[in-house]
């Protein structure tokens, strides 16, 4: 086993619909869009993560640009499986050893998951040289991320709003009590913001576009204490087919926004509705922790508390607190070996 152990490396894999993050030695060692662009002709994958991501929107019809997970789990087998072997094998450490190391990982998976999906996840994690596969379920990642002893019996609320998915879970004793995963969360803001934009300003925009819009004046409230400037916004005009550019303020994005985040808060209020007295307590004095990109949408914090009566607190550098938590977790194998799935 020692020899084996010095071979062997020791990953922490955050495997997002948006974003795919890696934790090698204790460091964010990739950090890149979850795309994979596709020469259609050869079939060859020609760019993955940023370099495919800035041609996204932008193609001709011989590159197709692919997103391999939708609603957090693995909708295009191939496409996951060689954008994770390139992500690996780009890894520095990595690239200086003569030979592709065995690979110790732990993957991070929605707690909505089947045992189908997950299966898939596995087999793609042993074809890039996984040795030992060990599965973590999202909320307790991110749980564990924030830096919260999910080993005690005291129970804690988390929302882990990614791209694809919004986990909502509440955890004790390193387990998840109950939980929800819902399939609103950034993916539809932005779908929500270019539905907003083609139905109000005959603008047509670009996922890219609407992302951008969504990350520099996407709000939850239309009342914020420190609001964002207006945006210009450029697109094609819907009824001429000429290039245009408009004003937009928060607001607008807030009315936009509004019908999706109404059933996150639905979501959330339908999981504190299943929670047992006791943790309900428990919950009370600790409030609810906010993870996920997706948590970092302005005001999203106080309409969550508003709408709980319950204070409301965003993990810190919040993007990263599922892969942390991950990573962790690995370092920490034999204490968290009850929560993995092997």
């Amino acid at each position: 086993m020692g020899f084996f152990d010095f071979l062997t490396e020791e990953i922490a894999i955050d495997l997002g619909t948006a974003n795919t993050l890696i934790i090698h030695n204790d460091k964010v060692v990739v950090d890149s869009p979850s795309i994979v662009a596709r020469d259609r002709i050869s079939g060859k994958i020609i760019a993955v993560g940023k370099e495919a991501n800035m041609m996204q929107g932008k193609t001709h019809e011989n590159i197709k640009t692919i997103r391999p997970l939708k609603d957090g789990v693995i909708a295009d087998f191939d496409a996951s499986e060689k954008m994770l072997m390139m992500f690996i094998k780009n890894i520095p450490a990595l690239k200086k050893k003569w030979f592709p190391p065995a690979l110790r990982l732990v993957i991070c998976i929605p707690s909505g998951i089947t045992e189908v999906e997950m299966r898939a996840v596995k087999e793609s994690a042993e074809r890039v040289n996984g040795k030992e596969v060990y599965l973590i379920h999202e909320p307790m990642a991110a749980a564990i991320g924030i830096g919260l002893d999910i080993m005690q019996p005291k129970g804690n609320m988390i929302v882990d709003i990614g791209g694809g998915t919004t986990e909502i879970a509440v955890i004790a004793l390193g387990g998840i009590v109950c939980d929800k995963s819902v399939k609103i969360a950034g993916d539809v803001f932005t779908n929500d913001i270019i539905y907003y934009m083609r139905t109000q300003h005959n603008l047509y925009v670009g996922e890219t576009t609407a992302e951008a819009i969504k990350i520099e004046i996407g709000s939850a409230t239309e009342d914020l204490q420190s609001p964002p400037d207006d945006k210009s916004v450029q697109g094609r005009d819907l009824l001429t087919g000429k290039p245009k550019q408009v004003q937009i303020s928060y607001r607008e994005i807030a009315k936009a926004l509004d019908k999706s985040i109404l059933r996150v808060e639905d979501a959330v209020m339908e999981t504190l509705s299943q929670t047992p007295p006791e943790l309900a307590a428990d919950i009370y004095n600790t409030g609810i922790y906010l993870a996920g990109g997706g948590s970092m949408l302005r005001g999203l914090d106080r309409r969550l508390s508003q709408k709980t009566d319950l204070p409301v607190y965003i993990a810190e550098d919040p993007l990263r607190a599922v892969v942390r938590g991950t990573g962790i977790a690995l370092k920490n194998l034999e204490r968290y070996k009850s929560i993995l799935i092997k």
